[in-house]
């Protein structure tokens, strides 16, 4: 049986054709009428019968195959969308979270999974210390929102993110603490 050539879109141009989706849905909905009626309805039953085969696709999954589909990105999306995420929701929040770590931590601060409360995530957020004020590279709400964002596009069955601050310690150097000053 020959191999399937056929490439894949990288991240960005799935992205990209997402938001042209977007824009031609918009679109096609800012006019009134019986055909815009037909055409959303298309897109409805399309997308209801793709998400039937995502859900049958999962159905033959052995365990590894469905958590490597589950580990990719964009079908990890399609799965909430259509409401067959074999994980629960904490999980996929965590896993966001993690994913988002090292972006936190390269501007100055940390971002570390603190679970759920009801349908309310936790997360705890630190910011730089040292004078850096909410965080070395600043953004403090920059941060706040990009995890709020993407804890709830992972989950979006839970209802808020609630991130829980800390503010990092300033570097205070040893010598500054036992220097007497003289008499």
């Amino acid at each position: 049986m020959p191999e399937a050539t056929t490439a894949r879109l990288a991240d960005p141009d799935v992205e990209a054709r997402l938001a042209r989706l977007d824009r031609a849905l918009e679109s096609i909905e800012a006019v009134p009428g019986p055909t815009t009626r037909s055409a959303t309805e298309a897109v409805a039953l399309l997308t209801e019968v793709y998400g039937e085969a995502l859900a049958r696709v999962l159905d033959h999954a052995d365990g590894q195959l469905a958590g490597r589909l589950v580990e990719d990105e964009l079908l990890g999306h399609l799965m909430v969308l259509h409401d067959i995420h074999p994980e629960p929701a904490e999980r996929r929040a965590a896993r966001a979270v993690e994913r988002l770590r090292p972006a936190v931590q390269e501007r100055g601060g940390d971002v570390e999974w603190a679970g759920v409360e009801g349908q309310v995530a936790r997360v705890r957020l630190t910011t730089g210390g040292g004078g850096c004020g909410s965080g070395c590279g600043g953004g403090g709400d920059e941060v706040t929102d990009a995890v709020r964002a993407a804890v709830l596009a992972a989950a979006p069955e839970l209802s808020a993110v609630e991130p829980l601050t800390e503010t990092a310690p300033a570097f205070v150097p040893l010598t500054t603490l036992t220097h007497r000053g003289a008499p």
